[in-house]
């Protein structure tokens, strides 16, 4: 049933054994990605050998029932533990997005509802970086664009695991559902006659694109310098360390503005062209592929409108999952978990449907 699960051990073997050479190590990058590919192999080496070890316990308990009938209901307890076992290694080798390995930029903007779409977004920021903490991630603010009212125009954060995240639990792979409208429903600070109002911010998510992952030709590059400017235009500094960064042959321009140093805003605009450019060539490609993985492009379409927070009625509703519960005030206190959990299983899910067509 688990044919290549043998492969799979040969290669878990065959890094362990590679990991263990200071030569190795040497190479920061190759070193990462070894000890990702190691760990995603880990798991289906430690569930594999659980699912062994309780085919051997249920035959010898099998046994023994014949002598004890207590051995009977251990041999049933064991094989629902074995099932367990056995769909839980099936899930492991669904073959995964590659990028589900990486850490995450997040950008938030705001969008239909003026300012109160900006109050939201900043909403969205918190609710984020608390659900970061809670998973002992750290975040970094990239560049942001306040607006009057404390909220954002736009924010950028990048979000990083620490050491070596297990299969699945790495940033971006959670995170990449939150890409999409998010919906808005109550009465806004701005209103006088107490109605509720609609509005909406967008969120896009990228995988964090290591500079091996992208070429970029210095020539292709056209970089202009700016003023930083706040809230109302008023300047943030009187030196030009604002960055804008035009990548000629795509078109993409990045900007940022949050730090007070020219070279700290180039470094992080070049991370989000670099995340940018990954995610329009991975876009490219999922073009050409099988439909089972344009259904989870189109989870991250920042067209589509992906949940509604009511707060009126205290409820968060995912619109591709059917998840709906009523405490948004909780969830936008960072319990995101359950949520994102919803889409995950969903998107497993469609994984294995596909594998079994």
């Amino acid at each position: 049933m688990f044919e290549a699960v043998e492969g799979m051990l040969a290669e878990h073997r065959e890094i362990e054994e590679r990991l263990a050479e200071p030569e190795t190590h040497a190479d920061q990058r190759l070193a990462k990605t070894l000890n990702q590919r190691y760990a995603e192999l880990s798991a289906i080496a430690r569930t594999y050998g659980e699912w062994l070890e309780l085919g051997d316990d249920i035959e010898a308990a099998r046994e023994l029932a014949g002598e004890d009938p207590a051995f009977a209901d251990e041999a049933v307890e064991l094989s629902e533990r074995r099932g367990r076992a056995e769909e839980h290694l099936r899930h492991l080798l669904v073959p995964r997005d590659p990028s589900d390995a990486k850490d995450a930029i997040l950008e938030v903007k705001s969008g239909e509802g003026g300012e109160e779409s900006a109050l939201f977004a900043g909403d969205l920021l918190r609710m984020y970086t608390r659900y970061a903490e809670q998973r002992g991630w750290k975040t970094e603010v990239l560049d942001a664009t306040p607006s009057d009212l404390g909220g954002y125009k736009s924010v950028t954060v990048a979000v990083k695991a620490k050491g070596t995240p297990e299969p699945g639990e790495a940033p971006y792979a959670l995170l990449k559902f939150e890409g999409g409208v998010h919906r808005v429903q109550r009465v806004p600070v701005t209103e006088s006659q107490g109605r509720v109002h609609t509005s909406a911010a967008g969120v896009l998510v990228m995988p964090e694109a290591e500079q091996v992952d992208v070429t970029i030709d210095d020539n292709d590059l056209r970089i202009d310098v700016f003023r930083s400017s706040g809230p109302g235009g008023q300047s943030v500094n009187t030196t030009d360390s604002a960055v804008r960064i035009t990548h000629l042959p795509t078109g993409i321009v990045v900007s940022c503005q949050n730090e007070k140093s020219q070279l700290q805003n180039k470094e992080s605009a070049m991370r989000i062209l670099r995340a940018r450019m990954l995610a329009a060539a991975e876009e490219e490609a999922n073009a050409e592929a099988s439909v089972a993985r344009k259904s989870q492009v189109r989870t991250v379409d920042r067209s589509e409108r992906i949940r509604t927070y009511n707060f009126p009625e205290n409820r968060i509703s995912d619109h591709r999952t059917g998840y709906k519960s009523y405490n948004l005030d909780t969830v936008l206190d960072g319990e995101l978990g359950p949520v994102i959990d919803s889409c995950v299983q969903a998107d497993l899910a469609s994984r294995l449907e596909a594998l079994d067509q």
